[in-house]
């Protein structure tokens, strides 16, 4: 099998990463629109997900040869809850699966960081180089970030009608990510120039 292209690998990530809930998104207001009242159908939209989620997975380690944390943790959660709810007939535990997985994210990210580590580098596959304790902060705020997600979709699912929570997992969760990892760039970036100029400083010494 010829290498792909960095473009192609971006498009295959992509796809990975987003293509069972944008499926499930989709599968729900589907539904939504083609019954009377309106009232999307969780159950049957689950099925999609699983379905999507699963052939992802697949689709992704045929192509790429491996799968990156992140996606193996949302795809292999997408099948687990999922299924639990098909299997129970009961969609709380499709709600409740990105409060386990943002937990789960943010538990990771503080006892890792308890114990010296910086599990958000490897989320982010050393993409950028950054000093340690830019990595530690990174690190911190993470993990409170997903705690508070995990929190805010407990408080969604429980409270709005489910056109509501399925428009806030998808894009709206999207979209908080987008926004709460833009305002750390600066950081990153300041960071990142100051390690790179520490890197040239002591090459041309040596």
């Amino acid at each position: 099998m010829p290498e792909l292209t960095p473009r192609t690998k971006s498009l295959v990530r992509l796809a990975v990463d987003y293509s069972g809930a944008a499926t499930f998104v989709a599968a729900f207001f589907v539904t939504w629109l083609s019954t009377h009242p309106h009232q999307g159908d969780i159950q049957m939209a689950t099925w999609w997900l699983v379905g999507a989620s699963a052939l992802a997975l697949v689709a992704g380690f045929a192509l790429e040869r491996r799968i990156a944390p992140l996606p193996l943790i949302y795809g292999g959660a997408a099948l687990v809850f999922g299924g639990l709810t098909l299997v129970f007939h009961d969609v709380r535990f499709v709600k409740m699966k990105t409060t386990f997985i943002d937990l789960a994210l943010g538990a990771a990210m503080l006892i890792g960081l308890a114990l010296g580590k910086s599990p958000i580098r490897l989320i982010m596959n050393d993409s950028i180089h950054l000093t340690e304790p830019t990595w530690k902060r990174l690190t911190l705020r993470f993990g409170i970030f997903f705690l508070c997600m995990a929190a805010l979709n407990e408080v969604v699912w429980r409270t709005q009608p489910d056109a509501v929570w399925v428009l806030f997992r998808m894009p709206g969760l999207l979209i908080i990510a987008f926004l709460f990892s833009f305002t750390q760039v600066p950081m990153m970036m300041k960071d990142a120039q100051a390690f790179e100029a520490a890197t040239r400083a002591t090459e041309t010494q040596q």
